[in-house]
């Protein structure tokens, strides 16, 4: 699940580090050239307009970018620090600690305090640490990636929330990325705060149902930004947290 995504966050790791230190109106261009380049690439031009809402009503683009490094909880499973300036992450997952930079892939595996020295070994775990923070993170800030290369939106129209309170909705779809390009999800934007607060996800667009769906709910600030952790019953992402700097636990196991 979410690995179509593998290829697009790949790619936009050394435009995050640039975007980073941008001035609010070289964002506010950079937002006019990816909703462009999403009606480019087949996307309706509502769905596009809607996208662009969700990100102002989050704290906007400049705030996006200017938010250096994120700290998560995923479902109480394993924990997250990532710097998206640099491409810098720890993990933590269980008894192993994960230290790498997703730019180059390269980095350093743990586990139960010893260094994993054996080259294959660590080549997949790291590797494993990758689908790990693509898979997670996408499930903290997907309202962030809306107009991201490779994703398309369509305007799905108006559906009724768990609530009984109609939403607007957009379909995401990706183009031939990643292991599983065939996902596709909707994701439900409330009329009055144009936050996110279901999505749907589907394992293949044909699909007449969604394989899963669940609420986002609990929007916070954090450091200029929103974002939230409650995903329904046990999928709460917690110890949610934006540094302006990266810890020194990033780089030490």
């Amino acid at each position: 699940m979410h690995k179509s995504l593998a290829t697009l966050l790949s790619a936009l790791l050394p435009a995050l580090a640039l975007a980073a230190c941008a001035s609010p109106k070289a964002s506010t261009a950079a937002s006019d050239q990816l909703a462009a380049a999403s009606i480019a690439r087949g996307s309706d031009p509502r769905a596009v307009t809607i996208a662009g809402e969700v990100m102002h009503a989050l704290g906007g683009r400049a705030a996006w970018d200017r938010a250096r490094v994120l700290e998560w909880n995923f479902f109480g499973r394993r924990s997250h620090v990532w710097d998206k300036w640099t491409g810098d992450y720890r993990l933590d997952d269980g008894k192993k600690v994960i230290l790498m930079n997703l730019n180059t892939g390269a980095g350093r595996v743990f586990e139960d305090g010893v260094e994993v020295v054996d080259e294959a070994q660590r080549a997949k775990e790291l590797s494993r640490a990758r689908s790990i923070w693509i898979n997670d993170s996408y499930w903290l800030v997907m309202p962030y990636k809306l107009l991201d290369p490779g994703v398309k939106l369509a305007d799905a129209g108006q559906k009724k929330l768990g609530t009984g309170q109609p939403a607007d909705v957009i379909r995401l779809t990706f183009d031939a990325v990643g292991d599983t390009p065939r996902n596709a999800y909707e994701v439900f934007v409330t009329q009055d705060t144009r936050r996110v607060a279901e999505w749907a996800y589907f394992e293949d667009q044909s699909d007449a149902e969604p394989k899963l769906a669940s609420p986002w709910a609990g929007w916070k600030d954090y450091g200029g930004i929103q974002l939230c952790g409650d995903r329904g019953p046990k999928r709460e992402i917690t110890a949610i947290a934006v540094l302006d700097a990266p810890p020194t636990k990033l780089h030490a196991p």
